[in-house]
C-alpha cells in the first residue's frame, strides 16, 4: 500500500502542469459556462415554455450531459490516457521508472489509478459546476425556479453512470498508449472507435452495450433493465468487465516491457 501510495504521489507531480491534468478542471468549467450563459441570453424562450423545476434541471443539466457523453467525454478520455504514459515514453524514463525498489504492479496500478481518477475529478466538477451554475441563473434571473428542486440525486446518477462507462474505453486506449509511443496511433484508433461506437448507438443495434466508445452515449439513455434497475444497465456491467480483464492485461504488458 505504501508503495502505490507513493507511485500515486509521483504521478500527480508528474502531470500537474500537463493540459491532461488541468482539463479535467477546466472542461467541466467551460462547458457548464456556456449552457449557463446560453440559458440567461435565451431566459425569455425558455421561461415561456413554463417548465416545471424538476423538467428545467433536466432541460439545464441535459444541455451539458449530451456534449459531456456523446463526444467530450470519450476524447478527454483517449487524451488523458495517452498523456499519462506518454510521460515516461516521452522523457524515456521507464527505466528509471522501474528502477525503483516499489515493484512494477504499484507502478503500474498507481498510472492507471491516477487516469482514473481525473476522470472522476472532471465529471464531479461537471455535476458541482452544474448544479451552482443553476442556482446562479436564478440569481440572474429570478424568473427561473431552479430552487423549487433538488437535482442531487438526479446529477449523481447521470455522471455516475458516465463515469463507470467510461472505464472501458480508459482500458483500451491505455493498453494501447503502453504498447505504442507516438500520438497518431491511440489518437487515431481512438478516434475511429469514437465514429463507430456513436454509429451502433444511433443506430440502436442490440450489441452496441459490447462497444467501449458507445457506453457513455448508452449509459444517458438510463433504460431500465429486466429486473427494474436503471443504473446497473448492460451497457455498465459491460465496460466494468473490460476494465477488469484490460486492467490484468496492461499489467502483464508492463510486467514483460523490454528497457533498453
Amino acid at each position: 500500500m505504501y508503495a502505490l501510495i507513493i507511485s500515486l504521489q509521483s504521478e500527480f507531480y508528474k502531470s500537474r502542469k500537463t493540459l491532461a491534468f488541468w482539463a479535467a478542471i477546466l472542461l467541466p468549467f467551460l462547458i457548464c459556462a456556456m449552457v449557463a450563459f446560453g440559458f440567461y441570453t435565451k431566459s425569455e424562450n425558455i421561461l415561456k415554455l413554463h417548465y416545471p423545476p424538476e423538467v428545467l434541471w433536466i432541460t439545464y443539466s441535459g444541455a451539458a450531459l449530451g456534449v459531456m457523453g456523446m463526444l467530450i467525454l470519450p476524447f478527454y478520455v483517449i487524451f488523458m490516457a495517452f498523456s499519462v504514459n506518454n510521460i515516461e515514453h516521452k522523457n524515456d524514463t521507464w527505466k528509471t521508472l522501474f528502477a525503483q525498489p516499489l515493484g512494477k504492479l504499484s507502478i503500474y496500478t498507481a498510472k492507471y489509478l491516477y487516469a482514473v481518477l481525473l476522470i472522476f475529478i472532471c465529471l464531479f466538477l461537471f455535476a458541482a459546476f452544474t448544479f451552482a451554475s443553476g442556482h446562479l441563473l436564478q440569481v440572474l434571473v429570478p424568473e427561473y425556479k431552479f430552487s423549487d428542486y433538488s437535482p442531487i440525486n438526479l446529477l449523481s446518477k447521470f455522471y455516475a453512470k458516465l463515469f463507470l462507462s467510461s472505464l472501458g474505453i480508459l482500458s483500451v486506449q491505455f493498453i494501447i498508449s503502453l504498447i505504442w509511443s507516438d500520438f497518431l496511433k491511440p489518437m487515431g484508433i481512438g478516434f475511429i472507435g469514437i465514429i463507430f461506437g456513436s454509429i451502433v448507438a444511433s443506430k440502436h443495434w442490440e450489441y452496441a452495450y459490447m462497444v467501449p466508445y458507445s457506453q457513455p452515449s448508452l449509459a444517458l439513455t438510463m433504460k431500465k433493465t429486466a429486473g427494474g434497475s436503471d443504473f446497473f444497465t448492460q451497457d455498465i456491467y459491460a465496460s466494468l468487465a473490460t476494465a477488469l480483464v484490460l486492467f490484468i492485461v496492461g499489467y502483464f504488458i508492463v510486467a514483460k516491457k523490454s528497457i533498453k
